[in-house]
């Protein structure tokens, strides 16, 4: 085995294998660069122990042996001093089965001749033969023992191998890191070059700009030093002005203390020209319901309507009927009398009738209002207000209080003119401090059954009158539609949905006769805060259907049911006004739920007003007549005072 001594030397024993002294290994670590340089430089020379190991490893071969292979081994890397490289002598493989090395021949004699034994001589070769198989087991367990080492050589290789190739990797990519942070230091270079580059041309802007600005400051101060003198001859004339106004303010300010006095003075007499007004407006209503009651509580205008085209055929004239001139509260009937014979001519008989106003066919939609207006007045003072029309099927009711078109100013019926009236009178009535609200609902008594007009689908059956309260007298329908309104326009939407929903048809007597009683009622609720007032109030306008005489409408069926349901309730109206007239203490409201719902009205706590309509064919004479007749009774009635709903 070859022995590495402490100084770096190999010793040279035959047949063993010399190891060459490690080199010193630098710090620095090994990059591509530094290993092309040395590989172009060329081979170096060899160190001076290899070169030694070398020579002494040939002179100490021994003679027939193949000569010894140098492996040099680089150090591996590692903690502690650097370690030098080995070089290890191997022996040149001559074939297969061998270590290389020559058959030994067999020992030579000791005084060094080379002498063969005989044949005979067995004893002798077998001695010969055991020192050649000694020496063979000899160098064969040297061989073993330097194989042992070179293999263990071998694995350090490896490993420092593996080692520098690893380090070679890092160093890759260190190199690889480096020429990445290279060229972007170096992008970064450019664009600092062109940033410094532009940052160069803005400040030779800037100092053309600062130089611009140096001559237009120097003008500047030219112009300044030109102002300064203005500015000096200014100031004087604004202290002279300031002394002026101070003057003058000194008269204003005496003004304004004379107007503050007389301002507090016409406060004063506002406040009283208010308080008067308040109490001018108490007095006012005062006297107006008493007006009212002076003309009576129930009222009853007659209204004759005009004869159509169709009937001017038919009719020339109306001669059976006569208006007084210069009276407009008087309404004659003529009727020609026939003597029994045919032959005698008696004296024509006339009815005469009065009421508080006779309206004559001539009398427009605005005329017949005038006299109802003041009436609509009451129901904002806070009193209940009824005005319903009665007459025959055709004579003009629902002319008179719908009219053939709401949205027509002329021919406008008594319901949409009542309600402009009370919403102009609110607006008025706000400048006073008073604010209103008002709520509207439109129902019909069908065959004795109640329905709501402002419904999509009415329906008989679901509505009931009943008490307010037990301790009170007041009706009202409970689950009927009242709809909140602020506006003329409000209103007149639902007139329109009433009057779609309302029931009509046709008879013998009228094309669209009213099968129904309709009644619109308009709840007031006003305050005065100032006051500490409040008033409440219900405006009904009623269009009763008209009474029919079964031998003219020729009714059947259904137009027969609903005839006499109307003639029904128009006959217990007639009872309830006879007995009202007669002032007997029973008083039959719910004969029919027209009195019965008309209660409030009729019982005297609301100012009421009937207007009678008369047809004016002669042919209709005798139910004109009869209409006349209860018309009459109706204004014969004295019912009690109204009284105001205010807290």
């Amino acid at each position: 085995m070859a022995a590495v001594g402490s100084g770096g030397s190999v010793g040279a024993a035959p047949g063993m294998a010399v190891v060459a002294p490690l080199p010193a290994l630098t710090s620095r670590l090994p990059v591509r660069r530094a290993a092309a340089k040395r590989a172009a430089s060329g081979p170096q020379p060899a160190a001076p122990e290899q070169k030694r190991a070398r020579s002494g490893t040939a002179s100490s071969q021994p003679p027939g042996r193949a000569p010894l292979r140098a492996l040099s081994v680089p150090a591996a890397p590692g903690p502690g001093p650097p370690r030098k490289a080995l070089t290890v002598t191997a022996a040149p493989r001559t074939g297969k089965g061998n270590c290389g090395a020559a058959p030994v021949p067999a020992e030579a004699p000791v005084g060094g001749a080379h002498r063969r034994r005989a044949a005979w001589d067995l004893k002798g070769q077998l001695s010969d033969l055991r020192a050649a198989l000694g020496n063979q087991k000899e160098k064969a367990q040297r061989l073993d023992g330097e194989n042992r080492q070179l293999r263990e050589q071998l694995r350090e290789l490896q490993e420092a191998l593996q080692e520098r190739e690893r380090r070679v990797e890092e160093l890759d990519g260190c190199v690889s890191t480096l020429s990445t942070e290279l060229e972007k230091h170096r992008q970064e270079s450019e664009l600092r070059g062109q940033q410094l580059e532009e940052l160069r041309e803005a400040d030779r802007e800037l100092s053309a700009r600062l130089e611009a600005a140096e001559a237009q400051l120097h003008q500047t101060k030219a112009a300044l030093a030109q102002s300064d003198s203005e500015v000096a001859e200014l100031r004087l004339r604004a202290e002279s002005q300031a002394r002026r106004l101070r003057e003058q303010e000194e008269l204003h300010e005496a003004e304004v203390a004379e107007l503050r006095a007389q301002n507090q003075t016409q406060s004063q007499r506002l406040q009283e020209k208010e308080e008067q007004q308040h109490a001018l407006e108490m007095e006012r209503r005062r006297l107006h319901n008493l007006v009212q009651e002076l003309k009576g509580n129930i009222r009853v205008f007659c209204r004759v309507r005009p004869l159509l085209a169709a009937e001017k055929e038919k009719q020339k004239g109306m001669e059976h009927l006569h208006f007084p001139p210069q009276d407009n509260k008087t309404l004659v009937l003529l009727r020609e009398e026939e003597s029994h014979i045919g032959r005698e001519r008696k004296e024509d008989l006339k009815y005469d009738f009065s009421f508080d106003r006779v309206f004559r066919p001539s009398a427009s939609q605005e005329e017949v209002f005038e006299e109802i207006s003041l009436l609509v007045q009451s129901a904002l003072d806070g009193y209940h207000v009824c005005i319903f029309a009665y007459g025959q099927t055709g004579s003009g009711k629902t002319y008179t209080m719908e009219g053939p078109d709401a949205l027509d100013p002329e021919r406008r019926g008594m319901i949409p003119r009542a309600v402009r009236q009370v919403f102009q009178g609110a607006q008025e009535l706000a400048e006073k401090g008073w604010q209103y609200r008002f709520s509207a609902s439109f129902l019909e008594i069908y065959n004795e059954s109640l329905r709501d007009l402002l419904g999509a689908r009415p329906e008989c059956g679901e509505l009931e009158i009943r008490r307010v309260s037990s301790a009170s007298e007041e009706l009202h329908v409970p689950n009927l539609r009242r709809i909140p309104v602020a506006s003329e326009d409000e209103v007149l939407q639902l007139l329109q949905t009433a009057t779609a929903n309302r029931s009509v048809a046709r008879t013998a007597l009228n094309d669209h006769s009213s099968r129904s009683h309709s009644i619109f009622q308009l709840r007031i609720d006003g305050t005065n805060a100032a006051r500490e007032l409040r008033c409440s109030s219900v405006l009904s306008l009623v269009d009763l259907a008209g009474s029919e005489r079964l031998d003219k409408s020729q009714s059947q069926g259904k137009r027969l049911r609903e005839t006499q349901s109307i003639n029904t309730s128009l006959s217990s109206l007639g009872l309830v006004i006879m007995a009202l007239a007669k002032k007997e203490p029973h008083i039959p409201y719910r004969n029919s739920k027209l009195t019965y719902l008309l209660q409030n009205s009729l019982g005297g706590n609301a100012k009421m007003l009937m207007f009678v309509n008369i047809s004016p064919l002669e042919e209709n004479f005798s139910e004109s007549l009869n209409s006349l007749r209860f018309a009459s009774k109706v204004n014969e009635c004295v019912v009690g005072t109204a009284h105001a709903n205010r807290k």
